[in-house]
């Protein structure tokens, strides 16, 4: 449960590095308070500022003052040679105190390290040959500073904690809200949108998973869309091939229109044909693993080929067709662009009118080649233009059906060009006929 509960990781995680903090500030201060002075050194420089006090005073309040350290844990008794000895000390501890004729401070212990009880003497603090022995008991200080240092820790642990426990709550509850939001969205509730006034990176969070809840719903009806096109546009023809051949089949027909019908058949089986044909190379080319090959050849070369291939079909509505084609190489899988320009030319050829002009144009500079194809047949109505290269959209789906159209080829074409990082764009008003112009760069 601890390691899956986001606000116990945070807390604990607060815990660890206050801990973590301490430990290396009480390392880094000690470190520095060892090379700046050492315990023994305090130990002897408050012994000798005493020592110097009890020289400066009368002997007969020597007393006095000694009692008065003994409110911050220090004893002291000033001896002389043959008199009995304080603290439990023995005279062979003493006696470097008493035969030496120095007056700097010593241990006379045999203690050694950051002990808290010391015993020091300092040896001829007057004339007459008195000794100071100093018993200086830090243990309860030291407690005192530890127990404040514990306090002071736990309480920083607990109210940081509690701060912290609230604060999680804030990081928390949108997350919550972003799972149970995540899991209605895996059971097919992509309508699920997260409500919120937030400015932060979890306001961002909560925008992009609406924004994915968005695209995932567009994705979806067109998957539908999609689905029930593609069933539509199967089912007409194989409704039309089963009534003819069991029209034929039961004699409904006579026989000297079997040919008729027959054709009327092929006509349909073709479409089918097409329809499977663009729909195996519509997922192909989504699925980013389209045999790609991208050769140098001359656009100006294919252009020409492309048109010379299509001259029955526009010699039989008389159609003129201008060539503006300039010598230009490209890089490109040469047969998914020879799909692109069949296409267009194709299209241009249907939609125009008999004794009409298509245009075809080059333009080339030194960042890419425009290519411009022309029909002046009826122009695309300016609601429709948006959705001309969606999946199945017909302008005019009477006649698109009519002539074996499905709605697919420009969704290919448009997918063709982005696979090569180019544009396509079109234009198309009344009088003037369409322009789709593609830009390759070179």
């Amino acid at each position: 449960m601890f390691k899956k509960s986001l606000r116990m990781q945070i807390v604990v995680s607060f815990i660890v590095i206050v801990l973590i903090s301490l430990i290396i500030s009480f390392g880094i201060g000690r470190l520095f308070s060892e090379k700046k002075v050492s315990i023994e050194e305090k130990f002897l420089s408050v012994t000798s500022d005493v020592a110097t006090i009890l020289r400066l005073i009368e002997p007969g309040t020597r007393d006095t003052v000694l009692d008065i350290l003994t409110n911050y844990n220090v004893q002291g008794e000033v001896i002389q040679e043959g008199s009995p000895l304080p603290f439990s000390l023995t005279d062979d501890e003493v006696a470097p105190l008493l035969r030496t004729k120095a007056t700097k401070p010593m241990f006379i212990d045999n203690s050694e390290g950051p002990n808290p009880v010391r015993l020091i003497g300092v040896p001829n603090i007057d004339h007459s040959g008195s000794s100071l022995i100093l018993k200086m008991d830090f243990t309860v200080l030291l407690e005192i500073i530890q127990h404040t240092l514990i306090i002071g820790l736990l309480t920083v642990l607990f109210v940081g904690s509690l701060l912290i426990l609230l604060a999680s709550h804030y990081i928390v509850v949108p997350v919550k809200k972003l799972t149970k939001a995540a899991k209605q969205m895996a059971t097919g509730n992509l309508a699920i949108r997260l409500q919120h006034n937030k400015k932060d990176e979890f306001g961002e969070l909560m925008d992009s998973f609406n924004h994915m809840a968005s695209e995932l719903q567009k994705i979806d009806k067109m998957r539908d869309d999609f689905v029930s096109n593609v069933s539509h546009e199967i089912q007409s023809p194989i409704t039309s091939i089963r009534g003819f051949t069991l029209a034929i089949k039961d004699g409904i027909i006579p026989p000297e229109r079997h040919n008729e019908h027959l054709e009327i058949i092929y006509q349909e089986t073709l479409r089918l044909s097409k329809l499977s044909e663009h729909l195996l190379r519509l997922a192909s080319l989504d699925s980013e693993h389209h045999p790609y090959h991208p050769v140098k050849y001359r656009l100006d070369e294919q252009l020409r080929r492309v048109i010379l291939v299509a001259e029955p079909l526009w010699t039989k509505k008389n159609l003129h067709v201008e060539l503006v084609l300039i010598a230009c190489s490209i890089k490109a899988d040469h047969d998914l662009f020879e799909h692109v320009w069949q296409n267009l030319i194709h299209n241009a050829i249907k939609y125009s009118h008999e004794d009409n002009v298509i245009e075809v144009i080059m333009e080339v500079n030194d960042l890419a080649v425009h290519v411009h194809i022309t029909n002046t047949g009826k122009e695309i109505p300016e609601g429709d233009l948006p959705y001309i290269f969606d999946r199945f959209y017909m302008v005019d789906k009477a006649r698109s059906q009519s002539d074996g159209g499905n709605g697919l080829g420009l969704s290919i074409v448009k997918k063709i060009v982005e696979l090569h990082c180019c544009t396509i764009d079109v234009k198309s008003s009344e009088g003037e006929g369409t322009c789709f112009t593609i830009s390759i760069p070179l």
